[in-house]
């Protein structure tokens, strides 16, 4: 019995042990796997287009850029501050045929003139016209008469002069030179157009540009004239017309 006894106080000392001295669970944590190397897709690659003429362009030499052409400016006629003029040489038979040169004028003037300083050759006229229905001179009658009966400049009041060739245009040009041109060209009057050549002074002072342009017409070229009135006045043939004009950028 007391042998037994004992057996069982061993065995229950033994368990308590075990009970005290538990040993901890160590839980693995999964292993971290390797790098590997980036896996490659076998797809075609493509090489990159380059446009022609772009990038492929060889680049152009500063040196080699054709400079800006120097700048044209466009000079405008100023109305009121131009005019057209006619002289025409008359008779007057009811003042004992007295001699008298008859000048009408207009003021309505326009047009457009191109100037290049830095080569003047390269400077251009556009078309000139003129309201000539607004001629005024010492007589309403005679204002009237080429209105309504002569010029009929009340069914066709602008004259026109579209330039062709321009002679006498310097190699450069300094400001307030004064530069004589032959400038050739058709004036056109009621519907009928007749080669004309306007010598021409001109000069840009400022930020104005000056000149006189003269020519001599017959007014028979032209469908009218020589005016006769019977018994009170007859003109000459010939008319000197003379554009004296004020243009500005």
């Amino acid at each position: 019995m007391r042998k037994r006894t004992l057996h069982f106080l061993a065995l229950a000392l033994i368990v308590a042990a075990c009970g005290i001295q538990r040993t901890p669970v160590v839980t693995e944590s999964a292993p971290v796997p390797e790098a590997t190397e980036p896996v490659t897709l076998n797809t075609p690659t493509r090489e990159p287009t380059v446009e022609p003429g772009i990038l492929n362009e060889e680049p152009t030499p500063i040196s080699a850029v054709e400079p800006s052409p120097p700048e044209t400016v466009t000079y405008r006629i100023v109305a009121g501050e131009s005019k057209l003029q006619y002289e025409v040489g008359e008779v007057l038979f009811n003042e004992n045929n007295r001699f008298n040169v008859a000048v009408g004028v207009t003021t309505q003037i326009s047009g457009d003139i191109l100037v290049n300083l830095e080569e003047p050759q390269k400077s251009r006229l556009g078309p000139i016209t003129a309201d000539i229905s607004q001629f005024r001179s010492d007589s309403n009658r005679r204002d009237n008469a080429l209105r309504d009966r002569f010029i009929e400049s009340r069914s066709y009041p602008t004259v026109t002069f579209i330039a062709s060739e321009i002679v006498g245009l310097p190699a450069s040009y300094q400001e307030g030179q004064v530069v004589q041109l032959q400038i050739s060209g058709e004036l056109t009057i009621r519907e009928t157009t007749r080669p004309v050549t306007l010598e021409t002074l001109v000069q840009v002072e400022g930020d104005s540009l000056s000149g006189e342009a003269a020519t001599t017409i017959l007014m028979s070229d032209f469908g009218f004239g020589p005016i006769n009135l019977v018994g009170i006045l007859k003109t000459e043939d010939e008319v000197k017309v003379t554009l004296s004009f004020v243009a500005r950028p």
